[in-house]
């Protein structure tokens, strides 16, 4: 019997934690507050992030990270990629010496620019070898709900991807296998930013022939940044690029596109966190991203307005100006 560990019951990560219980696994829960994992355990659901939704009896839950991972051949990592170095961390020394380590963040570190998977391997101390990548057209309530999905795992070890597909494989849930962890990281990153761009043109009253134009000038610059940084150009055209790119930017699910439509609408930063109570990846994310780019000499126009928009104290309109007057070039 495969025992998994899955750090982080937001709803991501727990939509993960029933589908390797759907194929099978045992699979411990980990949540830094004890009255969720206790709501867990008793009522075999997550109130917070996925009320509604039955978790499988293989699924338990614990506050303590170590009880979580102890035995795990599989620990899965669904915390936010900001405070991964943290989490990581406090846990690592638990971590058996042969477990796939498996990332479910889609971020660039800030500071430090570092991919996820480049954060896991520094932390915990392991190679490449052993950090897999979930990464794919995923929205987490339609996964916990058994709708038909496809998505990528992804590591350097072709061995060790195909360990996490058998894992993963449901009736409802189809696993590509991929080597390609610089691409399937990236795409997963700067589509979150990209969504944000396209919320705000939602937000503010644009049509489909505005979104359509973002989501495909965005997946242009993130295969310039990836091709940049080694990954396969081929990537970015299959689920870990355009189908993720493409679920996060037309589903009101998507928290990142419904944050961008408030942006749009003339709402301030600060407004719409104060509502949330939760930030989207993006906004954090897009200032990484950006830095990665100006490291690496990659041209990324969205991913700076964005920023822009958020951080610097540009407006909607000012946004839409900037970017149309750009230099007109070849495709």
């Amino acid at each position: 019997m495969t025992r998994a560990a899955v750090l982080g019951t937001g709803s991501w990560g727990t939509a993960f934690a029933k589908l390797l219980a759907d194929a099978g696994s045992d699979v411990v829960l980990w949540s830094r507050r004890e009255e969720l994992a206790r709501a867990v355990r008793e009522t075999h659901e997550n109130p917070d992030y996925l009320p509604g939704i039955a978790l499988p009896h293989r699924i338990t839950a614990t506050s303590d990270a170590a009880e979580a991972v102890d035995g795990a051949e599989f620990v899965v990592l669904a915390l936010p990629s900001q405070s991964l170095r943290e989490n990581l961390a406090a846990v690592a020394g638990a971590i058996g010496p042969d477990s796939l380590l498996v990332s479910l963040m889609k971020g660039v570190e800030l500071g430090t620019t570092k991919r996820m998977s480049e954060v896991i391997c520094e932390v915990a101390d392991v190679p490449l070898e052993r950090v897999a990548v979930v990464s794919g057209p995923n929205l987490a309530k339609e996964i916990a709900s058994g709708q038909p999905a496809a998505s990528v795992v992804a590591c350097i070890d072709l061995a060790a991807a195909e360990r996490l597909q058998a894992v993963t494989l449901t009736p409802y849930f189809r696993p590509y296998t991929n080597t390609d962890v610089v691409g399937c990281e990236l795409g997963g990153a700067v589509k979150n930013v990209i969504a944000l761009a396209v919320g705000m043109a939602d937000g503010m009253g644009f049509g489909d022939n505005t979104k359509a134009s973002l989501i495909t000038r965005g997946l242009a610059e993130t295969a310039r940044l990836g091709i940049a940084l080694g990954a396969d150009p081929m990537t970015f055209s299959g689920l870990a690029g355009l189908g993720d790119l493409v679920a996060t930017c037309s589903s009101p699910l998507s928290r990142n596109r419904s944050f961008g439509e408030k942006l749009g609408r003339g709402q301030s930063l600060e407004e719409i966190l104060s509502q949330r109570g939760q930030t989207a990846e993006g906004v954090k994310s897009c200032r990484s991203i950006r830095a990665l780019a100006h490291k690496h000499d990659v041209d990324m126009p969205i991913t700076d307005h964005v920023v822009r928009l958020c951080h610097e104290g540009m407006t909607p309109a000012e946004m839409v100006k900037s970017v149309m007057q750009r230099d007109i070039k070849s495709e």
